[in-house]
């Protein structure tokens, strides 16, 4: 059994002068996927090609995320909401079904491939509440999580931090900070028939998700 991990960094977006102040260069693997918008990514991949032309499949025993601690903001007001979600697929996902993982209402399959190809996913909700408003950091509202573990012949799993400002978050900083993904899995061989129906499985829809 191995366990894979891979990090994302600081976050850290200015909003003194109300805007978003985003400055790539200075918090690298992070971007802004809304012009003037308060919606920032961080991605990766692990890489399991090596597995993948052995011709084994993944078997996932446990996927977690660590954090480093609650994201903080300078001129918070009781009530602003910072959201961060973490994301494991087998599947790549474009920006808009990043965008759309914090809007329920239109479905879940707008965000994710299916249940099955969504090996992680983790919604936290954190507000600025009254008791901790001094200290400087968020509170962790609601934490939810889904996902499947289901094993997979893909040759990659695509990692996701997905970080949104509520609209009405007066704080004029806000800094998120560096989390690590983690993936417990196992390789090993299945029999010839089910593997060729695993490879079209992901197949098939990596090219439903073909944006070119």
């Amino acid at each position: 059994m191995k366990t894979l991990a891979k990090e994302t960094g600081l976050l850290n977006v200015d909003k003194a002068s109300g805007a978003p102040i985003f400055t790539p260069q200075l918090f690298q693997g992070f971007r802004q996927i809304v012009a003037n918008g308060q919606v920032f990514v961080h991605e990766t991949y692990f890489d399991l090609n090596g597995l993948s032309m052995e011709e084994k499949t993944v078997f996932f025993e446990g996927a977690t995320v660590q954090e480093f601690a609650n994201p903080s903001h300078v001129g918070g007001a009781v009530g602003d909401l910072t959201q961060v979600i973490d994301i494991m697929s087998a599947l790549p996902l474009s920006d808009t079904q990043l965008q759309n993982c914090a809007v329920f209402a239109g479905g879940t399959e707008r965000a994710f491939p299916t249940f099955d190809q969504t090996i992680y996913f983790r919604n936290n909700i954190y507000l600025v509440d009254v008791d901790f408003l001094a200290s400087g950091y968020f509170s962790l509202m609601s934490t939810n999580q889904m996902g499947s573990l289901s094993p997979t012949a893909s040759d990659r799993i695509y990692v996701y931090k997905v970080v949104i400002f509520g609209a009405s978050n007066s704080a004029t900083s806000v800094t998120v900070y560096p989390s690590r993904f983690l993936l417990q899995m196992e390789a090993r061989e299945e029999p010839e028939f089910q593997h060729i129906m695993r490879l079209k499985r992901s197949y098939d829809l990596q090219q439903s998700y073909d944006e070119d």
